[in-house]
């Protein structure tokens, strides 16, 4: 299910952590992975496997696949395909029934609070004596497969969306326009990074007031842009704030071997 955009300036306060942390640096996205080599054709077989990390340093998907929300797979023209998830050794791959372009995933990872020996615990401040800092973390992923044949809509289950403004470049270093959507509307505000797996302490940019900005893809390969966004608490008892982590992936193709 996807829903149009709806074109107007949205800002909401924010309250903001000093340092990062393990648990706001971690965000999900897809991509490409190795599953072994064909028995007919002798070529390599891949999948789309679900991936948690912190730039390079990746978590057992595994074991976080009770988390996740939401998964659902998208032809060229965003007719819905259903999807499921599928675990091959360490992998956990997002399947569709039939080929997709673009797929989609939602995470709730949680309540999380910090105490002051800059240990993270799953639980809230209420729980948790002398917490310094507490949070419900949220993370999305959007991925495309291919070139895009017409603007990319809003998905149902992305709370937080990168949205390109036009086509993908397919040359490292060129710019690409960016529109960053929260609950339906542009976000003014998103801090927004060019590649986690690559540069998680990129210090990035902020989305104008419309929502976009314009930021150099970063490699001829995989990209997975970051959108992330601190809202406030909805209980304030439990948890400060609710962070709200996006992710763009996208593959530019290498020069021929």
């Amino acid at each position: 299910m996807i829903r149009a955009p709806r074109f107007y300036a949205f800002t909401v306060a924010i309250s903001s952590i000093a340092a990062a942390s393990a648990v706001q640096a971690h965000a999900v996205w897809v991509a490409e992975r190795a599953l072994g080599t064909s028995t007919t054709t002798g070529g390599t077989l891949t999948g789309l496997a679900v991936t948690f990390g912190d730039g390079s340093e990746e978590s057992d998907p595994i074991k976080r696949q009770k988390l996740i929300t939401s998964i659902a797979g998208y032809d060229s023209d965003y007719r819905p395909i259903p999807a499921a998830l599928h675990v091959a050794g360490p992998l956990l791959l997002l399947e569709g029934s039939r080929p997709t372009t673009v797929e989609t995933l939602a995470v709730d990872y949680g309540v999380w609070s910090k105490t002051p020996d800059g240990k993270w615990h799953n639980a809230g401040k209420d729980e948790v004596a002398n917490a310094q800092e507490s949070e419900h973390n949220y993370k999305y992923a959007v991925h495309l497969r291919g070139p895009l044949t017409k603007r990319l809509p809003l998905f149902a289950d992305q709370v937080i969306q990168i949205v390109p403004l036009g086509p993908i470049p397919q040359q490292l270093g060129k710019p690409l326009k960016v529109r960053v959507y929260f609950k339906g509307k542009p976000l003014a505000g998103a801090l927004l990074q060019p590649d986690e797996p690559t540069d998680p302490d990129d210090p990035g940019l902020k989305t104008g007031r419309d929502g976009t900005a314009v930021m150099k893809v970063r490699n001829q390969g995989l990209n997975v842009m970051v959108a992330t966004f601190n809202a406030p608490s909805d209980q304030p008892k439990k948890y400060s704030q609710m962070e709200y982590k996006a992710t763009l992936s996208f593959v530019l193709p290498h020069a021929p071997e």
